[in-house]
Parts: C-alpha cells; structure tokens; sequence
C-alpha cells in the first residue's frame, strides 16, 4: 500500500512537472508623462530610473513618455485627459494643479500617503515644497524635481575686478554696485561683459515674483483667485530690475531665458539669475571656478520654489492608481531623490537624501548644490491660480513691456492686474 501510494505521488509530480505551464500574469502597464529641460541626457538618465524599477517590481511596466517641455507636456496631458485616455502619472508643473483640479485630472493622495506612514512620510519632504503641492490640507501631487532662483557669479570676474570671489552681493544695493565693477566695455563703449544677467523670456513672472518676495510682498492669494500684481511691493521690484538697466549693467531689451546659462559659461556675463535646475550643466560645461548664492534680498531675502511635481490621474482602474502609487513612492524615495539631484541640479526634495553617504561626498566636492536647499528657508509658493497659465502669461506679457520700454512700469502693472482679474472672475465666490 505504501509503496501504491509512492507511485501515485510520484505519478503526479511528473505530470505537474511536464504540463504546459499557464500563460504568466502580464503586468499592470502604466504610462508616465514627464519633460526635461535638456532632452537628451536627461530623458537617458529618467529612462534609466524607470528601467530599474521596472526591474524591481515585475508586476508592474511603465513606459516613459518624454513630453517636450512643461508647457508641450501640460498640453499633451490635457489632450489626454479630454480625449479620456489620460496617463497614469505625469510629471507637470506644480503650478498646474488649480487647472488639474478644475479640469478634474487628478486624485488627492492623502490616503496613500496615510498607509506610506503618515506624517512620518510628509515632513521628510521640505515644507516649502508641499506649497504648491495642497489646497488647504489636501495634497494632490507629490515633489519631485523642484528649484529655486539663484545667483550664479564667476568668481574669475570677482577677483579680476578686485573683488573678494567668496563674497557675492547680498543685498540690492551691493548687486548694482558690484554689477557695476563686473560690466566691461571696449573702447567704443560697447559693453563686452555684461555685469548681472535676468531671464526677460520663458518665465518672467517667476523671476519677477522673487524680487516681489524681497521686497515684502505676495503675488496671489491661497485659494488661487486672486492676485497682486499692482501693489507698492510689486512696484518696488519692477523699479529695480529697471534701474539695473539704466544703470547700464543689464541688457536693455531681451534676454532669453533658454540661452542665458550658456551665455554664462561664454562670459558675456559676470553673475546671472537663473534656477537651481541649470546647475549641472553650468558644473559640466564652465571653464572657470564659479559660485552660488541666494537671490539679494531688500526688506529680506526670498524665492519663489519652482520645478515639477508628480501627479496621478482620475478615470483610471484603482489597480493602476494603487500602482502609479508605487511608481510615485519610488520615484520620490531618498535614493532616487539624491540620484535625480546630483544628474539634473534640482534640490533634493527629501531631507534624507541628504544624510546618504555618496550624495555627502557630491555635495563635500560640489558645495553649490547647497544653496537652493538652504534658500528654501526663505521660499514662498510659485504664482498659482485657476487658468493659471493665461494669469503668469499677462504678468509675463505686461512686464516684458516694461522692460522693453513699450510701456511705463504704471501701466504695465495696471495692465496686468486688470486682465488678470477678468480671468479669474468666474472663480471668485459672489
């Protein structure tokens, strides 16, 4: 009998062992959405961290999709979303989210953020970087490559106009006056060297809202139905990106965002204002010792934050919203925080990733990379506001204006306030 029973067991075995094998689970296919400033290297590297997640977690596949910019990338979201195929998780501007919501896009997430630990979770993640993050006590998207404005400076320029190349302006004033000393002309007057550097394309509004910050003052309420755009604070701040061009240390009529860092590392300027998600490159391409340094301050010092947030969409299965979940938790865990970092130049969103041993030794070799985290300090929430793009572009627009000498800095803020308010009228409560 026993030996009966042995056969029959073995008997089994076999079979179980020979059958056609099942066809295997396919994995939960997820789509993520997200843009570069520089599409080649850092689409790689992205793809690259996608890669090994995929590696880690086989129940789960997700394709990177790279976008184009913020703005391409917004516009193919909401394509998405109209058309009813939105993507599982994107990567778009944490200045979107008013939009998101209105269009509704977009899940809160304080429910998976509860069973990822809670509290614990939320204060890893530096504070003025949930800002733009949550409407009221809601969080709807996630940090992950996140900036500041600062001052990049050659300090080559510093010592060879005598001065000290480890003390850059503090203040308002100690910009015009060193911008000044950095401004080198031929001898036909045509300046070779321009002494300080700011963006009057691309994004404007955000340069703009930091001097508005050092000067005291707000450019939108919280609940994103109202601006400040004519305000003796903003008033304030436009006077002084004007004097440094009548000073004659800063262009006088356009100068492009998109090309000014590498306008830097040419020398056609001294110091420049620019965000933190340009420093790798200016580490890679600069041939002289250069530093950074908070934006001056006047009344204080102060910085819009900046920089792209993760979000995860309605109109899909809960499976794939528990799983773009992982995908976010992944994404955002200090490891990757660090990785993303030291690749692209934008903060390291969680403060643990600044206690890993090999994001230590970068920031020991590379002390620039300090500054924008140390600024967050001082930061406040980036413009946001219902049909949030159409309000940043009038203000864009109408300064712009301003700086081009097309119209007055009165009427520029006046007109800005006034087109603004017809934007966000239907969102105030009568």
């Amino acid at each position: 009998m026993i030996i009966r029973r042995s056969m029959v067991v073995l008997a089994l075995a076999v079979f179980l062992l020979l059958a056609p094998a099942g066809p295997a689970r396919a994995a939960l296919g997820l789509k993520f959405y997200f843009p570069v400033s520089v599409s080649g290297p850092l689409a790689k590297v992205m793809d690259g961290m996608v890669a090994d997640f995929n590696r880690l977690q086989p129940g789960i596949h997700v394709e990177p999709v790279f976008a184009g910019g913020y703005f391409e990338t917004m516009a193919k979201t909401q394509t998405a979303v109209q058309g009813g195929t939105p993507p599982d998780v994107a990567v778009l501007l944490s200045t979107d989210l008013f939009t998101l919501l209105d269009m509704g896009a977009i899940i809160p997430l304080d429910g998976f953020i509860e069973e990822s630990g809670g509290d614990r979770f939320r204060q890893d993640f530096f504070e003025a970087f949930w800002l733009n993050a949550r409407i009221g006590r809601t969080i709807y998207s996630i940090p992950f490559q996140r900036s500041t404005i600062v001052l990049y400076y050659n300090k080559d320029a510093f010592a060879k106009a005598g001065l000290d190349p480890n003390a850059p302006p503090r203040t308002w004033a100690e910009l015009r006056e060193v911008a000044q000393k950095l401004t080198v002309r031929d001898a036909s007057g045509a300046v070779t060297r321009w002494g300080v550097g700011i963006p009057t394309t691309g994004f404007t509004y955000w340069l703009f809202q930091g001097f508005v910050a050092e000067a005291g003052g707000t450019l939108a309420n919280l609940e994103g139905t109202e601006v400040y755009y004519n305000t003796p604070q903003t008033r304030r701040a436009l006077g002084f990106w004007l004097a440094l061009q009548d000073a004659g240390v800063q262009p006088p009529n356009v100068t492009e965002w998109g090309t000014l860092p590498t306008e830097f590392i040419a020398g056609k300027f001294a110091m420049v204002y620019h965000s933190t998600g340009s420093l790798t490159f200016v580490h890679t391409n600069a041939s002289f010792p250069f530093g950074t340094a908070f934006m001056p301050a006047e009344a204080r010092y102060g910085t819009p934050t900046g920089g792209g947030n993760l979000y995860i969409f309605k109109r899909i299965h809960a499976a794939r919203q528990r799983a773009a979940w992982q995908f976010v938790q992944w994404m955002t865990a200090p490891q990757q925080a660090a990785r993303w970092s030291e690749a692209s130049g934008y903060v390291a969103v969680r403060r643990s990733a600044f206690n890993i041993k090999l994001y230590q030794e970068y920031a020991a070799r590379f002390p620039q990379a300090a500054t924008a985290r140390d600024q967050l300090a001082y930061a406040q929430a980036e413009l946001s506001t219902h049909n949030s793009g159409q309000v940043q572009k009038v203000l864009s627009d109408n300064l712009q204006a301003a700086l081009t000498r097309t119209r007055t800095p009165a009427q520029a803020l006046a007109a800005a306030q006034a087109q603004a308010d017809q934007i966000l009228r239907r969102f105030r409560k009568k």
